[in-house]
């Protein structure tokens, strides 16, 4: 898999007849390593390892219903009260981060009510808080658990 702009991880990564698993360690169990997936499980063990996230507070493709259809999102990091707080929308390396990527993830905002926002293809992450006015603010990187 292609190197990100991420620290590296002591993935368990396993090769099956389907093709190559990843362990998720918030699901606890293996999934297929597509090019998100890979995307994905970088940015959770970078929440957690490094930023300090617990993994009791993270969600991975957890549904959002919007309307009336469900959809999925990547990753949601909730607060001690429960609340959503960040969200974070995956996309595989070689998928270009547009006004598309901001406009899906703002849609499943709606319901969500996250005041934090990532964009990421792992080589490029944008990261936004929305401020009481519904205003994006850009912030120069990922807020640590504690901030």
């Amino acid at each position: 898999m292609q190197k990100l702009n991420f620290p590296t991880y002591p993935f368990k990564i396993s090769r099956r007849e389907e093709g190559d698993f990843i362990f998720d360690i918030i699901r606890k169990k293996v999934i297929l390593l597509t090019p998100e997936e890979w995307v994905r499980q970088h940015i959770i063990h970078y929440l957690h390892k490094d930023l300090g996230y617990p993994k009791g507070l993270i969600r991975v493709e957890s549904g959002v219903k919007y309307n009336t259809r469900v959809k999925r999102s990547d990753v949601v990091i909730y607060n001690n009260s429960g609340a959503p707080a960040m969200l974070i929308e995956c996309k595989a390396p070689n998928v270009k981060i547009n006004q598309s990527t901001l406009e899906q993830v703002a849609m499943y905002n709606r319901t969500l009510n996250a005041s934090v926002i990532i964009l990421t293809n792992g080589l490029v992450h944008y990261t936004f808080r929305i401020s009481k006015k519904d205003k994006l603010e850009n912030l120069d990187k990922i807020p640590n658990y504690k901030e």
